[in-house]
């Protein structure tokens, strides 16, 4: 069973689905290589299957499902080369972004920001919010790109990046998200002093360092080690 997120006004039944499903996998709740069923989750949603078939040929489309003729429609298990380019590309803009908002950033985006901080701070002192964590890192990112201008930047990346929003999810499951939280204080910091010789090292300790511990994750030894293709043996992340 997956959770049924509440449908928006006027929201036709392949959005809702769409909504729906990808949410499920993307908070791993799908699990990766776990099978789906068309008639299971059109029964769940309470609509007819035709929705669900364009809605699994659109995850298809972005690699969050694999369906194989003859033999069934599975999650994506989490691939390293997707994850690889994610990284590549967050790393790449991130830093550019950064040096922007260093220059000139507003002030109300700013204020935006300590706020998120705020409300990233509270769910650090509660248990199991891992998966509400990941939601407002998410949108502490996206104000940095909306307020140097660069919002379908953001959209670009996000679309490019959901194999590497899975692992990163996993990873602050399993390894906390305390470091995230400070590394977040700090950017702020950055933008707030326009501390323009800080973004480089920044970047690299918030979205390369991360990556050198992730190999824990799909290790035989590892509970999670079926989440990931078997061709996971990248040596960036040894």
């Amino acid at each position: 069973m997956m959770t049924i997120l509440e449908r928006h006004s006027g929201e036709n039944n392949r959005d809702f689905a769409y909504r729906t499903v990808k949410q499920a996998i993307m908070t791993l709740e799908l699990e990766p290589g776990q099978p789906i069923s068309e008639i299971e989750i059109a029964e769940q949603l309470g609509i007819s299957r035709t929705p669900i078939r364009e809605v699994i040929a659109k995850l298809k489309e972005e690699y969050l499902v694999e369906v194989t003729p003859q033999v069934g429609t599975y999650v994506s298990k989490i691939q390293p080369q997707l994850v690889e380019e994610a990284v590549f590309t967050r790393a790449t803009l991130e830093r550019e972004l950064l040096k922007l908002a260093c220059e000139d950033f507003p002030e109300d985006i700013l204020t935006e920001l300590k706020i998120s901080l705020m409300r990233q701070e509270q769910l650090f002192k509660q248990q199991g919010t891992e998966q509400q964590f990941h939601e407002l890192d998410k949108e502490f990112h996206f104000l940095i790109f909306k307020g140097v201008k660069k919002e379908h930047v953001w959209g670009a990346i996000t679309r490019l990046s959901t194999h590497y929003n899975r692992i990163r999810l996993l990873s602050e499951i399993e390894f906390s998200f305390e470091n995230a939280l400070k590394q977040h204080k700090r950017i702020v910091e950055i933008i707030d002093t326009k501390a323009l010789s800080l973004v480089n090292p920044m970047i690299d300790e918030h979205i390369l360092a991360p990556t050198k511990k992730w190999h824990k994750l799909y290790q035989e030894d590892s509970e999670f080690s079926h989440y990931f293709d078997n061709a996971y043996k990248s040596p960036g992340y040894k």
